[in-house]
């Protein structure tokens, strides 16, 4: 078994009186990619937030590639990159001046910057359109383009919070497309939440399921399924949380 790229260790949050986490523990692996998934409000955001160092619990540990996030903060935002749920777009760049922003932040040099505008724009898929303003884009475009620009940057550990939220069939497919060959192509990590199951047995090598701040239950997808005798991810879900849900074609 590789090292841990991701250790997390019994970590606790609260806002005020809403306990977010309670004692929330997983290991991600490198060139892994892992599925944190439950529904909304369940505390998934809240621990990426932590993992990437923007959040400090209230008690627990990180370790991202060995590093502490809070301790060795330039360490750890070196090495990952960090998509939110909510990420916003520059509306009057056009897709590849917005490329080039990030670019040239995160490069050292005018030819690493070169680089990741052109791997940028080949995991954007969106062509010609690079040359438009943002503010003409579809939600699923400018989903893809802050995807690419997180990926771009070649990051050992990519983080990423419900990457394909409110986006139709056609641009999850090539969302999840583009997730699945950086993955495979780079060997690096990947942690994502997710409230859509389905995404996530297809994508995911592991996953956990996360309620009320806790991990009820995590595995491969073929063994969280024998395990529950479930048909897919939502049933076996529902069944692990005691949800008492039928479903059509269900074992039990």
């Amino acid at each position: 078994m590789p090292a841990p790229a991701i250790l997390v260790d019994d970590l606790h949050k609260s806002y005020d009186e809403v306990r977010a986490l309670n004692g929330v523990s997983f290991q991600v692996y490198e060139g892994e990619i892992y599925g944190l998934i439950g529904p909304n409000g369940a505390g998934k955001t809240t621990t990426l937030r932590i993992i990437a160092g923007l959040l400090r619990p209230d008690d627990g540990r990180v370790l991202v590639l060995g590093h502490d996030p809070f301790r060795e903060p330039v360490k750890v935002k070196k090495a990952i990159s960090y998509l939110p749920e909510e990420a916003g777009v520059y509306k009057n760049l056009t897709g590849e001046y917005f490329l080039r922003f990030i670019a040239e932040i995160y490069a050292d040099s005018p030819h690493e910057a070169e680089e990741m505008v052109k791997r940028g724009a080949e995991l954007s898929g969106l062509g010609e359109r690079l040359r438009s303003p943002m503010k003409t884009y579809s939600k699923g475009m400018k989903r893809r383009l802050l995807l690419a620009a997180t990926l771009m940057t070649n990051p050992r550990v990519a983080i990423l919070d419900e990457p394909t939220s409110g986006l139709d069939v056609y641009n999850s497919v090539l969302m999840r497309n583009a997730i699945r060959e950086y993955a495979r192509d780079s060997n690096a990590t990947i942690l994502l939440s997710s409230h859509n199951m389905l995404e996530v047995e297809y994508l995911c090598d592991r996953v956990a399921f996360i309620d009320h701040g806790v991990i009820i239950a995590e595995g491969t997808p073929k063994e969280l399924l024998e395990k529950y005798g479930a048909a897919n991810l939502e049933e076996a879900f529902v069944k692990a949380v005691g949800g008492g849900i039928a479903y059509a074609g269900s074992k039990a």
